[in-house]
């Protein structure tokens, strides 16, 4: 579960993100709110977490400007203050709970999970890039109309480099997104299963994943 917390209070920031590590969380800090922001539209985390009082943009700006671009992704607002007027401005503007400081971290992870659950509107239901489709509800790719023969684990890689497609994306990243967040096995796995889904995909139209040379891979639009 990928969690964007945005907090500027630097020591907070670090014990919560250490909690929720622990709970096997994959947790990613901004310590402004235009950081937040800019983080928040990439559209790669499964809940957000906003302090309300940030320097350069507030919480409540950060959640108003996401859903006026109609990014759901579920928000809870974190808050030093208590009042039922600030909680009633957080749901107005579009966040999905709300907790104030000093919180309990028991409930802070049983929320998340809570809207992680609830979810937010689906993710497009097939994935583009070029003439390459990947449907992940039917677990399925095709090539130019032509399906493609995945092994699964294939397919999962397949599904996250298209849902990144044009940009780079780190091998740790891929690592842990696609195998598994505590992945302590040999790091060129990843290398062999970019070569068995290039064998695929090329078909000698020219490369299709990108190798950006001491960074990770790019899947090209």
């Amino acid at each position: 579960m990928r969690v964007l917390l945005v907090e500027d209070e630097v020591h907070l920031a670090e014990a919560i993100r250490l909690g929720l590590t622990a709970e096997n969380f994959l947790v990613e800090v901004a310590h402004d709110g235009h950081t937040g922001l800019s983080k928040a539209r990439t559209g790669e985390f499964d809940v957000l977490v906003l302090d309300i009082m940030l320097p350069g943009l507030s919480g409540y700006r950060i959640c108003e400007a996401l859903r006026r671009e109609k990014i759901w992704t579920p928000v809870l607002m974190l808050t030093a203050k208590d009042g039922e007027y600030d909680e009633a401005d957080a749901f107005d503007l579009g966040a999905d709970d709300y907790l104030t400081k000093p919180f309990s971290y028991v409930v802070l992870v049983a929320r998340l999970r809570a809207l992680v659950r609830r979810g937010s509107p689906a993710r497009p239901a097939v994935l583009e890039a070029g003439d390459l489709t990947v449907n992940p509800s039917a677990h399925s790719a095709t090539l130019a109309g032509e399906p493609l023969s995945l092994t699964p684990r294939e397919f999962q890689l397949l599904m996250y480099l298209t849902r990144r497609a044009g940009d780079v994306v780190s091998k740790r990243d891929i690592l842990e997104n696609v195998w598994d967040i505590n992945y302590e096995g040999d790091p060129n796995i990843l290398e062999v299963y970019v070569g068995y889904l290039r064998k695929k995909l090329d078909r000698g139209q020219g490369q299709r994943i990108e190798t950006v040379r001491g960074v990770g891979y790019r899947l090209l639009r």
